[in-house]
């Protein structure tokens, strides 16, 4: 009850920061030291921002948000879109307006203890998604064995630190994840049968979360409690990351991206994935399979991202330690967490408290030095 108290009070907060920033600073043209093109950047926004878990838990929870009398307001697509789509990105809108606009200014992220907490944050967090991956490998994978699902994991999290050596690979990855999911939601929905027509009506489903929006905003239950600092635990180094690769656009059309580009296809997979659960279709082997190599995909282009920029944070670079080294330090930093998730009690809310924590650390440094951000003239 305490942490779902605290949640509560921090999702209201934020929320409010978000609108108060688009309504006093929303025509302000913001944009980062990298900027790409929107199709790079939409593809950026979509894959990074998102992880295995878009891919491979859907049709595990479908079930039970039909079963649980907490979600009966909507149907199981809804109570789905609604952990996963549109109002939570407004947690990312407002951490990558801050790395946008704030950051360069007042530097609060340079200070030891922040930088220190944050950088913490981002390995567990980086752990946290391939501890995903090994959760839920055996539901699409049902003869796969227990030292199987290590070396997959383990592969995934080689590869990762691989191509987080260099900016372009996470670039290339960025948008080959993109086309690597869309190919996988056209042969999701071709092998179906649903059609236009059923498609159509399976996304129709999604209008209840639209309805109801307002019961998405404070925890429903434990387990979207769960998701809630799930997405905390995310939020601020997805903004130190995507900030970078804003091209020219004003504050108000950044967050009508940061809602609506990544909602959009997620929706749509989320649509064909329903129509599954509704019809009780068993999803084919072949594509079964597809769905764990996409998953694993994910995984890469999440923890490269991830693995560069707190690398890049703690000066604990590929130019710096070597490739060799850089390859083996960060290989086994990251899975000797995913084995604390498996084996110790540590869990991805804790991380989510302390990310609520950093919150509020934040706002202080703010409120003290709001003097000198007022007059600074990249904000004013």
């Amino acid at each position: 009850m305490v942490l779902q108290t605290i949640l509560s009070a921090a999702i209201v907060v934020t929320l409010l920061t978000s609108a108060i920033i688009i309504l006093k600073w929303g025509g302000r043209r913001v944009e980062g030291p990298m900027p790409l093109s929107l199709l790079g950047f939409m593809a950026l926004l979509f894959t990074s921002g998102l992880d295995v878990g878009l891919v491979m838990m859907p049709l595990t929870e479908f079930p039970v948000y039909a079963r649980e009398p907490e979600y009966a307001f909507a149907n199981p697509l809804a109570i789905a879109f609604g952990f996963w789509g549109f109002l939570v990105w407004g947690f990312y809108f407002l951490t990558t307006f801050y790395f946008l606009v704030v950051e360069p200014r007042l530097r609060l992220f340079e200070l030891p203890h922040v930088k220190f907490v944050n950088n913490v944050v981002i390995i567990g967090t980086c752990a946290f998604t391939a501890h995903l991956l090994w959760r839920n490998l055996p539901f699409y994978v049902p003869s796969i064995g227990e030292a199987q699902r290590y070396a997959v994991v383990a592969l995934a999290v080689l590869m990762s630190v691989l191509t987080s050596t260099h900016i372009r690979y996470v670039r290339v990855l960025s948008v080959g994840s993109m086309w690597t999911f869309g190919a996988l939601a056209a042969a999701m929905w071709l092998t179906s049968g649903m059609g236009v027509r059923g498609f159509a009506s399976s996304a129709a489903d999604l209008g209840p979360y639209f309805t109801a929006l307002p019961r998405f905003v404070l925890p429903l239950s434990d387990y979207h409690a769960f998701y809630l600092f799930w997405w905390f635990s995310w939020s601020i180094m997805i903004g130190q990351f995507v900030s970078r690769f804003v091209g020219g656009m004003r504050t108000w059309q950044l967050a009508a991206a940061l809602l609506v580009i990544p909602s959009i296809p997620l929706a749509a997979w989320f649509s064909v994935l329903y129509f599954y659960f509704r019809q009780q279709a068993r999803v084919p082997a072949v594509l079964a399979m597809a769905m764990v190599v996409v998953g694993v995909v994910f995984v890469i282009n999440s923890l490269d991202s991830l693995i560069r920029l707190y690398s890049d944070n703690l000066g604990l670079t590929a130019r710096r330690l070597g490739t060799t080294a850089y390859v083996a330090g960060h290989w086994l930093l990251v899975c000797s967490l995913v084995l604390a998730f498996q084996f110790t009690p540590l869990q991805i809310e804790w991380i989510g408290l302390v990310v609520i924590g950093l919150y509020g650390v934040v706002y202080v440094l703010l409120i003290r030095r709001w003097r000198h951000l007022a007059e600074a003239p990249s904000i004013g």
